[in-house]
């Protein structure tokens, strides 16, 4: 049976034989949620690489006390993925962050397309970038992850052009490109940009803006802008070390 894992700072550079705390949030939902009881065992993360097996050694009404019985570090590995997401409407966009969670996304960057349908402005950009958050930081709990994805602020199109000049492979779905993504030749790749435009397409100043870009096609058919992502980073993935 895979142990629940949980987010913690306490592990970063912790040593076996440890005594820990799991309280806040996590703790409570640990102890409360989740009945966890003296005897068990949990798995604490540090969301950047560190992970610690940890017994129970005390059960509060809010909190775990916890001894670390082993510990072990994953490096980052490469190449670096990051997704441009235009933002959708509704909850599609916390299903994309999920989604691009599981498959091992490390950044997750919003775009205020010009034909994003959601627009977020004032109060509601808080609560909705702080629900992107929450969807990254549960999925990458679900999914046993060392390293939790960045969930950045949102993007303008001028932004997103600085992020395709530092990428090693940039690429921009269109589906009325004429390249198919399986054409692209990957090599050594540090950094990985994929940018998924909204519901109603790119504009043609967009893919002006995006000409350093290779824009491409994933298929004949024609994805949610919720889905296309995950499938293009699937796509390469599959052709990169981390997925070989």
């Amino acid at each position: 049976m895979t142990l629940p894992v949980f987010l913690s700072d306490a592990v970063t550079g912790v040593a076996p034989g440890s005594a820990l705390v799991l309280d806040g949030d996590e703790g409570r939902h640990a102890a409360t949620v989740k009945r966890i009881r003296v005897g068990e065992q949990i798995v604490l993360t540090d969301g950047v690489g560190t992970s610690a097996t940890c017994t129970v050694t005390d059960a509060g009404r809010a909190s775990l006390t916890l001894r670390v019985e082993s510990t072990v570090y994953a490096a980052r590995p490469d190449p670096l993925i990051t997704v441009v997401q235009a933002i959708p409407k509704g909850d599609r966009g916390e299903l994309a962050v999920e989604m691009l969670t599981e498959i091992d996304v490390d950044r997750i960057v919003p775009w205020a397309a010009s034909r994003s349908v959601a627009v977020w402005r004032g109060e509601r950009a808080a609560k909705s970038l702080a629900k992107w958050r929450s969807s990254a930081r549960a999925a990458a709990k679900q999914a046993r992850r060392s390293w939790l994805p960045e969930v950045t602020a949102p993007v303008t199109t001028d932004e997103v052009v600085a992020l395709i000049a530092e990428a090693d492979l940039a690429v921009v779905l269109h589906e009325s490109a004429q390249v198919p993504l399986a054409a692209l030749a990957l090599g050594d790749l540090k950094r990985v940009l994929v940018v998924v435009g909204p519901e109603g397409g790119l504009s043609d100043e967009e893919l002006a803006a995006f000409s350093e870009a290779d824009v491409v096609r994933l298929g004949q058919s024609v994805l949610r802008s919720s889905t296309a992502g995950v499938a293009a980073v699937a796509a390469l993935l599959t052709r990169t070390r981390r997925w070989s």
